[in-house]
């Protein structure tokens, strides 16, 4: 290990932190209609981050004195994050231009929100993992309230910055009771120190102080108890932030909640073992139950997420490399079932008005066929069906749940996951059984087209080859256990 100040491990975030405020001061000298152009070059910093990555990430490397590590784990979480924030931009290109929010800053938070989930993924430090995860959340509260002259997204916006705010604060009380207790922040001294205890029983100091840090992370990936804000800022947000908010700040959250538990408190499994199991029941039973009765499809979505967020902390709970492994493909696969999904929802324009209703999707099959069928495609993936990618991110899931044991959770993983396939397939049945009521506007753009072919023909496929995505969540799981 180097611990040093050897800054090269974190070049893709420093050049992606200089583009951004290089874009910014482009689009304050050029105005509002530099938009566009901010926004495509926004993309272009993210491709060129992207290609920066591997570059810089050819072994397991501290930098910072160790407060940021770069290892595969980091490599295949970061690509996936900058993957989901490029379609976070690509599917606002047109809408926020629709809705008259076309300001330059748009594209440019995204871009701090996205250095600051990176940071999150690479955090080898209390401290290093709160700066990061302020950086992503002080971007992604202006980003809800982006759309001024709407009351609902004010809302969302306050109600997002409100409770993340306590949940921020409990992260920080968490850390300073583990440091007053350890004599450490840092991820690799708190391992040693617990390690060295082992058979032996933490101090109560201690156990609060994860306790507090669960529950911060825990709000962060919107699972239950901790998911209050997520059906409102879901609804309240505009969608193409909703979409954002729905794939790219929810990995990042779930990587540090993986390095988190499996680093430093790794040697105290059994002490927080019992914790995630709850947690992880609790958000699957409450995004399929919940979900059921819902007219709007932007809070249906919220729910599903919550339940999906159950269905990754399986994994967590079981906190050998197996159940990681299970977590980075059904995180994967959850960012383009997700992405396209919403890919369909932000083309839900009749007369030029968006419609967020589900029984607005009536005769969908009729009016538009090739659309309906992507969003039946999201929808039975989504439900876990067969062969679709959906039921290959559950399935291997569950199996690392069945060989650690951990029987209960899996058998409730599987039920809950056959209640929420209702609401999946009513969806369905909706879009091709019902009447159409209004015809859907027509184009829906190149950019729109282009994600969802590449969304649709992932999720449909993947059964076909899936083995760069097994062995690369393989490598990067290893990682984390010292392979």
């Amino acid at each position: 290990m180097i611990h040093e100040l050897n800054i090269l491990p974190a070049t893709p975030e420093m050049f992606l932190a200089v583009a951004a405020m290089a874009l910014l001061m482009l689009g304050v000298f050029r105005g509002e209609r530099s938009t566009r152009m901010v926004t495509l070059l926004s993309l272009t910093a993210l491709v060129l981050t992207a290609l920066l990555l591997p570059i810089f990430n050819a072994g397991v490397e501290d930098s910072f004195a160790g407060q940021f590590v770069v290892d595969r784990f980091a490599l295949f979480m970061k690509s996936l994050v900058i993957l989901a924030s490029a379609a976070g931009i690509v599917m606002s290109l047109s809408y926020i231009e629709r809705i008259g929010i076309a300001r330059f800053e748009y594209p440019i938070l995204m871009l701090f929100a996205t250095v600051g989930m990176m940071m999150m993924i690479s955090a080898n430090d209390l401290i290093a993992l709160y700066l990061g995860l302020e950086l992503q959340s002080l971007s992604l509260y202006v980003v809800a309230a982006f759309q001024r002259d709407s009351a609902r997204s004010t809302e969302a916006g306050l109600k997002y910055f409100v409770l993340g705010a306590v949940a921020s604060g409990m992260i920080l009380y968490g850390s300073s009771l583990v440091y007053g207790f350890a004599g450490t922040t840092g991820f690799y001294g708190l391992a040693d120190v617990f390690g060295r205890a082992a058979g032996a029983a933490p101090s109560l100091g201690v156990i609060v102080g994860m306790v507090f840090v669960i529950a911060g992370l825990s709000f962060k990936v919107s699972a239950v108890p901790f998911h209050m804000w997520t059906p409102d800022v879901y609804e309240g947000a505009p969608t193409s932030v909703t979409a954002f908010f729905s794939i790219a700040p929810k990995i990042a959250a779930v990587s540090l909640f993986i390095r988190v538990m499996v680093g430093p408190f790794g040697p105290l499994l059994d002490r927080w073992q019992g914790i995630i199991v709850l947690i992880s029941i609790a958000s699957m039973i409450l995004g399929a139950l919940a979900a059921i009765n819902q007219a709007n499809i932007k809070r249906l979505m919220a729910y599903s997420s919550i339940g999906h967020v159950g269905y990754a902390l399986i994994g967590l709970a079981v906190g050998n490399e197996s159940g990681i492994r299970g977590v980075l493909i059904y995180m994967a696969i959850y960012l383009f079932m997700n992405a396209g999904c919403f890919a369909c929802i932000l083309c839900m324009r009749q007369k030029g008005q968006m419609v967020e209703e589900i029984d607005s999707l009536a005769g969908l099959a009729k009016t538009n066929p090739m659309m309906a069928l992507a969003m039946a495609v999201f929808m039975f993936s989504m439900a876990g069906l067969p062969p679709l990618a959906g039921f290959f991110g559950k399935l291997y899931v569950f199996l690392a749940a069945i060989d650690a044991g951990l029987y209960t959770l899996a058998v409730i993983g599987v039920v809950s996951s056959v209640v929420a396939a209702y609401y999946y397939l009513r969806i369905v049945k909706v879009m091709y059984f019902d009447e159409p009521s209004e015809v859907f506007d027509r184009p829906i753009g190149l950019e729109m087209t282009t994600l969802l072919a590449v969304t649709t023909l992932f999720v449909t496929f993947f059964f076909i080859y899936p083995a760069p995505l097994l062995s690369s969540a393989a490598a990067a799981a290893a990682a984390l256990f010292g392979g």
